[in-house]
């Protein structure tokens, strides 16, 4: 049983508002695993008071870049040091299969390695030259922080999701407030355990997990400058409109309905080999997972066989052993929702091919959905629309390469996608052509040093890298 019984609260556990624990369930047979304070809007107010004054006080901020480099370079070591302990736990409250927590841990690093090679090549401060070489003013241009900054995150990658706005955030020498799920109190507690060691001033950091309504209450505070969110379009919208009232700074990465576009000329093993991940990560609860499957109607049925023969020989059970590729959904609300569509999906007239909405055998107890493939699918059906979060695959069919495109375009979302050809300069010509943030050619992982976000519904600006970092800064000019 793990407790924590304290929120994290500027730099330092404090006793929070309401006494009364929360238990964290397992996915997988529903045991309770842990226990948590959950911040209320009176913990929400401490903590951005003390992010507050220490932004005022300046010594962060003031902090010359090289040494908050170095703090992040300590809490990143910290968490590598950390990486089995990190995966257990987001295995344990979110059941998510071993395999998948393990290999995310490299992916972190790489992810804080280029936030940090970024500060330390980030034009903090420039001076211009003139256009008018007789010109007699000067100008400086810096890059300063926004100021006191809520990053609001949710459940399904709760690592990842809070490194990629705490570390830019704090680089950039913000003050901040990262709001967690529920869900994620115990490897969120951890990693507040981590911050702690790292040598933050008094009021910098505060890691407060807590439900709907107390965001809000952290989004809507007039002390609060920017937003950085990360979570589903509807709930985007909603801060979008609170930061707009209050002009706030903000940040949306959103949903996700992404399509793979495999090319007459792919490799088919290989295109479905790689869409074991691609599509099927963390059990599917993922924004970026391709889960429209776009195939020539010339091979559409050996691609459909392809994608029947992988799903099946996946197994589905407990994230902890070893051979366990699909874990259970994170609540049994989600894995009714997963299930529903399951049936909708049959009851628009998709052909089952395999799965559907029965529970796996002999895994009752747990949040499990069976994974399912449909074939025959529109892309007007809600299963090819509507973003599922659940291992739910949909292959479309497609007669050339222009129909290929307009599919893939057609969703209220554009986050990200993928190309698989045997000719690269063909899917590179593709991949140029589908409006999403991020385009994946033949399985290449998403790269850590370009842009990442979404078109249209799957939000606005961008995290990862530089442009990542510039979202956490404000520019000012100084003429003399």
């Amino acid at each position: 049983m793990i407790i924590y019984d304290r929120l994290f609260i500027g730099g330092s556990w404090q006793e929070p508002s309401d006494p009364e624990l929360m238990d964290i369930a397992s996915p997988h047979d529903r045991s309770v695993v842990g226990r948590a304070a959950q911040a209320q809007p009176a913990d929400v107010d401490l903590a951005v008071a003390a992010a507050r004054a220490s932004f005022e006080a300046g010594e962060w901020r003031l902090t010359p870049p090289t040494e908050r480099i170095a703090v992040l370079r300590r809490f990143n070591a910290l968490r590598e040091e950390s990486a089995e302990r990190i995966a257990h736990l987001i295995s344990l409250e979110n059941g998510s299969a071993g395999w998948f927590t393990l290999a995310g841990q490299p992916g972190l690093t790489r992810q804080a390695n280029a936030y940090l090679q970024a500060a330390e090549e980030f034009a903090w401060e420039e001076t211009l030259v003139p256009s008018d070489p007789s010109s007699p003013v000067r100008s400086i241009v810096r890059r300063e922080a926004v100021g006191v900054v809520a990053a609001v995150i949710p459940w399904n990658s709760p690592f990842s999701s809070a490194t990629s706005k705490i570390i830019p955030a704090l680089l950039a020498g913000n003050s901040v407030i990262l709001k967690v799920s529920p869900e994620n109190s115990l490897s969120m507690g951890f990693l507040a355990e981590l911050l702690e060691q790292v040598g933050l001033p008094d009021g910098v950091i505060s890691v407060l997990p807590a439900d709907r309504q107390t965001s809000e209450h952290l989004v809507s505070h007039k002390e609060v400058d920017k937003i950085a969110f990360t979570g589903s379009t509807r709930a985007g919208r909603r801060i979008a409109s609170i930061a707009g009232e209050q002009l706030k700074r903000v940040s949306l990465e959103l949903g996700g309905k992404s399509a793979a576009v495999i090319l007459p000329d792919a490799d088919i093993d290989k295109a479905v080999a790689g869409l074991k991940f691609g599509s099927l990560l963390n059990n599917g609860e993922s924004c970026i997972a391709q889960t429209r499957i776009l195939a020539p109607r010339s091979r559409y049925e050996e691609v459909v066989d392809a994608l029947k023969e992988l799903v099946e020989s996946l197994k589905v059970g407990d994230p902890n052993d070893p051979d366990t590729f699909i874990g259970p959904m994170i609540r049994p609300d989600q894995q009714e929702r997963v299930r529903t569509y399951i049936q909708l999906g049959i009851d628009e007239g998709a052909r089952l091919v395999t799965g559907g909405p029965q529970i796996p055998e002999g895994l009752e107890k747990g949040n499990y959905v069976t994974p399912t493939v449909f074939a025959d699918v529109d892309n007007s059906m809600r299963i090819a629309q509507d973003e599922v979060f659940g291992p739910v695959l949909v292959v479309i069919a497609y007669d050339d390469e222009d129909e290929a495109v307009r599919i893939a375009n057609d969703s209220e979302y554009g986050l990200s996608g993928g190309v698989w050809s045997s000719d690269e300069a063909h899917a590179l010509a593709v991949a140029r052509r589908i409006r999403t943030g991020t385009v994946t050619v033949n399985g290449a992982p998403v790269a850590f040093d370009g842009p990442f976000g979404g078109f249209k519904a799957s939000g606005v600006g961008r995290e990862y890298g530089a442009v990542g970092l510039g979202s956490y800064t404000e520019y000012k000019t100084i003429t003399a």
